[in-house]
């Protein structure tokens, strides 16, 4: 479901390019310390952008270093680590362990309980540090897979459950910005699923799965879509805006104003083809 939030890198600078990629391999980094180096497998771009607006925000103190792995063996990477970071590679992990199960639940799939294991490995760990996201998450899946399960006709009541999940794990720490965080997140997590909705609107039809735009019996127009697809990236900046943002702002105005519409059509015009995401 994720794989939206991501930068338009040919629209950064040689040096935002960098500082984008050294909080991504700060990420990775934090994720093989964490659980191995077979969790980086599950390492996502959208928490890149999580861990770098709570930076952006909070402005907390760096640690930086170079490395090479066995992604980029030859060349060292640059990488930066923050209480940030790492709580940007625990909900990663947590998110990946989730969606795994998930899957298995839904199809089976060996690969589903392979991840699951990996995963599972660190989520006592992770759950004794953040029982609350845990809780979160745990019971906003439960409630999409009941609601999917009745074959719910109402795409905003499903795309409430994803908004209400990725809300909270915006909100790092109940303070003044916590409203804003909270309604930021909640706003792109409901773009997300419906992005996704839009997505595989054909290929979920095709295989009689569920979606909740054939749900609600809304024919497949790609207008359509996108017309509430730009009303939630609009509630979404308008939080986005509120925060007092300095640090890599240039960076995560990309994400949020280029790059997320960027995959978006990058997908559509997959889907459109007949090709795979």
């Amino acid at each position: 479901m994720f794989g939206f939030v991501m930068a338009d890198i040919k629209e950064l600078t040689r040096e935002q390019e960098q500082r984008y990629s050294s909080v991504y391999c700060g990420i990775c980094r934090r994720m093989r310390l964490r659980a191995g180096g077979v969790a980086r497998l599950g390492l996502s771009y959208d928490i890149t952008f999580l861990s770098m607006l709570l930076m952006s925000l909070y402005e907390p103190e760096e640690e930086a270093g170079n490395r090479a792995c066995h992604f980029h063996p030859i060349r060292p990477r640059a990488w930066v680590d923050n209480e940030y970071i790492t709580y940007g590679a625990d909900m990663n992990i947590a998110l990946a362990y989730y969606n795994a199960l998930d899957d298995l639940e839904d199809e089976g799939k060996y690969s589903a309980k392979i991840a699951s294991n990996i995963f599972g490995k660190e989520m006592e760990t992770i759950r004794a540090l953040y029982p609350e996201k845990c809780k979160c998450i745990e019971g906003n899946l439960a409630q999409l897979r009941a609601l999917e399960k009745e074959n719910c006709p109402d795409p905003d009541k499903m795309a409430a459950c994803f908004g209400g999940l990725l809300g909270e794990l915006f909100v790092y720490k109940e303070d003044m910005w916590a409203d804003r965080l909270r309604g930021l997140g909640d706003a792109m997590g409901r773009f997300i699923y419906l992005a996704d909705a839009a997505i595989d609107y054909r290929k979920d039809g095709e295989k009689e799965q569920y979606n909740p735009f054939i749900a609600a019996k809304i024919a497949h127009n790609w207008d359509v879509f996108e017309s509430i697809l730009v009303s939630l990236m609009a509630r979404c900046t308008s939080y986005f805006e509120q925060l007092p943002l300095v640090q890599d702002k240039e960076i995560l105005d990309n994400i949020l104003y280029g790059g997320i519409w960027l995959q978006y059509r990058q997908k559509q015009r997959q889907r459109s083809r007949g090709g795979k995401r």
